[in-house]
């Protein structure tokens, strides 16, 4: 699942005319990059959720054939974004009732989709990278291949995980953030995580649009 239902506040007044996963990254959507990660992932069976400005993203994505995937989308209408738990709940129909992985549809990375594994009896898996400067402090503490809500040194969590439905069990339809479930599985330890140290981009706001636009024309 590809999280595209932000309004992308810090990006307007880009994000006015155009959702933030459509923003143009060094010639191509900055959503098609983690689609064409997916795809060379052996990934290809997608569900993208939408809200501000979504029919733009289903009329350039499609139904994903031109990138080799299949794409199916969940809308849940303009101005009425889940945020990241209710989004998740609200495509359950879609996703089915094995783990799945989420990422983030404003990122920029070079994580091995293929490597992001859950283990048995954990609820989530979340990719961890070193806290960025917009983020000093972190998220979670990663203490071996567990994840906790206490404890320091803590990472940033990537935007990228897999997730057991089961973690969404008690919830209700409706807008309600990711955060509070993952706390509630680390305090039973049931989430795991591993820290990535390559790239990683959170693509929040025009100045790390245009740094990233560079570094990609430099690399060529």
């Amino acid at each position: 699942m590809i999280l595209a239902a932000g309004r992308g506040e810090r990006m307007r007044p880009l994000t006015d005319r155009l959702p933030k996963p459509l923003l143009p990254v060094a010639g191509k959507p900055l959503v098609t990059w983690t689609i064409e990660r997916l795809v060379r992932a052996g990934i290809t069976d997608l569900v993208i959720n939408h809200a501000h400005l979504g029919h733009l993203i289903e009329q350039v994505l499609g139904d994903g054939a031109a990138l080799g995937a299949s794409i199916r989308y969940s809308a849940e209408g303009e101005g009425r974004a889940l945020e990241t738990g209710g989004g998740i709940f609200h495509a359950l129909p879609l996703l089915g009732r094995r783990p799945f992985l989420v990422v983030n549809g404003d990122i920029w990375h070079d994580i091995d989709f293929a490597a992001v594994q859950l283990a048995d009896g954990d609820l989530a898996h979340l990719v961890m990278v070193d806290n960025p400067p917009q983020h000093p402090h972190g998220d979670f503490h990663l203490a071996g291949d567990r994840l906790v809500a206490d404890g320091v040194p803590k990472l940033t969590f990537s935007g990228v995980g897999v997730y057991d439905p089961a973690l969404f069990a008690a919830c209700r339809p409706g807008a309600f953030p990711l955060a509070p479930l993952l706390r509630d599985a680390m305090a039973v330890g049931r989430v795991g995580g591993s820290h990535h140290r390559g790239q990683w981009i959170d693509v929040g706001t025009p100045e790390r649009l245009a740094m990233l636009e560079q570094r990609l024309r430099q690399s060529g």
